[in-house]
């Protein structure tokens, strides 16, 4: 009989497969009855972490709990094929379509796909992937950022990037089951193009150490361009031994944050210090596998705040503990072992890069046109 830890991922040093294994039991252990994975127990639900959830659980041998999550999301849909913004204990309570959480759905079913091989499950979700993206791309800007929401008019750097990561995904989906969708393809384009070329056009949220990381993570920032963009702002996040800055105005180190960072090298090859930000990171987590957020570090209480050298919030986050499984099963390729399903944030197992048509940016396009035919120029 095979034994289940031995298709865990793991790192040398780093994580056992035992302790994979407890951390996505973790996330199991704060899943909501309807399937639903809030941030933590009694927190708000959205669906990008829910779906990071469920992928990470999927990898630590939760097949039964991460299927649960996916069946929920179809019930949240909207008819448009949005996903409200923000869920507690199964009522929306905010509305609002999130662009890049509408999107994620894609990454969890080719996901799924490439660690389980179950088409009938991809064809029973295809229907809510391709609506969600329908509406996602419907969203996109003349100068190729998406809409961060419908009543909001701007668009942002982390969510357009992790979107292009989104239809990419989406595309793979489609070839898979033989439904091309070139719409998206296009979009894709001018988002990959906007990501790499219009920074300065994204709401400036630069404080934040997501935006520094995410077009690399993302997928639309590659080779010479992705490392010198890591590079760029490296002392700015980075705290060697802690992990990084989830913004750069406060000491405060986060998990999720420094996973991520962790993935985003990891796409680039630099895999020695992406192991070292893992197991810098390592001090958030319990003996039981749960992880705590963050860290706020320093030798002494601000004027009238909180001390220093605590956990903050106080809290163990499912997204915390999603980050690190998945960071664990990417790296786990290099120096452990790894799933089918460690490639998602490489994008080695996703559809093309797109290519640059139809931009309405005012850069040059790759085929040279202005408009494309059923769009507005």
């Amino acid at each position: 009989m095979t034994d289940p830890l031995a298709q865990l991922p793991y790192v040398e040093g780093i994580l056992t497969a035992e302790q994979v294994a407890a951390t996505a039991a973790s996330i199991v252990s704060m899943q909501e009855p309807c399937g639903a994975v809030p941030w933590s127990v009694g927190e708000h639900v959205d669906m990008w972490n829910h779906v990071e959830a469920a992928m990470a659980m999927l990898v630590g041998g939760q097949a039964e709990a991460a299927e649960r999550a996916y069946a929920w999301m179809p019930s949240m849909q909207r008819e448009d094929g949005s996903f409200p913004t923000k869920m507690v204990n199964g009522e929306v309570e905010d509305d609002r379509g999130d662009v890049n959480m509408t999107a994620y759905l894609a990454v969890g079913i080719w996901h799924h796909w490439l660690v389980r091989r179950d088409i009938a499950f991809v064809r029973t979700y295809w229907p809510s992937v391709r609506a969600a993206l329908d509406w996602v791309v419907s969203q996109q800007l003349p100068w190729g950022g998406i809409n961060y929401t419908p009543t909001e008019d701007f668009a942002l750097l982390t969510g357009s990037a992790s979107i292009y990561q989104s239809l990419r995904a989406g595309v793979a989906l489609a070839d898979l089951l033989d439904d091309p969708q070139p719409e998206w393809e296009l979009v894709g384009g001018r988002l990959g193009h906007a990501v790499r070329e219009h920074r300065d056009l994204f709401a400036d949220k630069s404080a934040h150490s997501m935006d520094w990381y995410y077009p690399v993570l993302g997928g639309a920032v590659r080779g010479r361009a992705a490392f010198e963009l890591l590079e760029s702002r490296w002392d700015d996040f980075v705290r060697p031994g802690l992990g990084i800055l989830c913004v750069d105005t406060n000491p405060w180190v986060t998990g999720a944050e420094t996973c991520e960072l962790a993935m985003a090298l990891d796409t680039i090859g630099d895999h020695r210090r992406a192991l070292a930000l893992i197991k810098d990171m390592q001090h958030l987590r319990e003996d039981d596998g749960r992880y705590w957020t963050g860290w706020v570090y320093g030798d002494e209480a601000e004027a009238g705040g909180e001390p220093r050298n605590v956990y903050w919030p106080v809290e163990y986050t499912t997204y915390t503990a999603a980050a690190v499984i998945l960071a664990i099963d990417a790296l786990g390729e290099v120096a452990g072992h790894s799933t089918a399903g460690s490639g998602i944030m490489r994008g080695t197992s996703l559809a093309p890069h797109f290519a640059e048509l139809g931009l309405e940016c005012g850069c040059p396009s790759a085929d040279g046109v202005s408009s494309v035919p059923g769009r507005t120029s």
